[in-house]
């Protein structure tokens, strides 16, 4: 049974995300044969303050004009 996680700045629309994890299911499917109805996809949506790479936050990444 694959498991596919992904963790992702929040926002996107519910037929985005729900857009998203057909096209996983798919790629699984389509991969690893795995069988449709095997596939567990989670998403994980967490706030723009609570996602930094190289110590910033996307939040001050995205407040920064330069």
């Amino acid at each position: 049974m694959p498991i596919i996680e992904v963790t992702m700045i929040e926002g996107r629309s519910p037929e985005r995300l729900r857009d998203l994890i057909g096209r996983l299911t798919e790629a699984a499917v389509d991969s690893l044969d795995a069988p449709r109805e095997s596939v567990r996809v989670i998403l994980r949506e967490v706030p723009a303050t609570h996602f930094a790479a190289g110590g910033v936050t996307i939040a001050e990444r995205q407040a920064d004009p330069s």
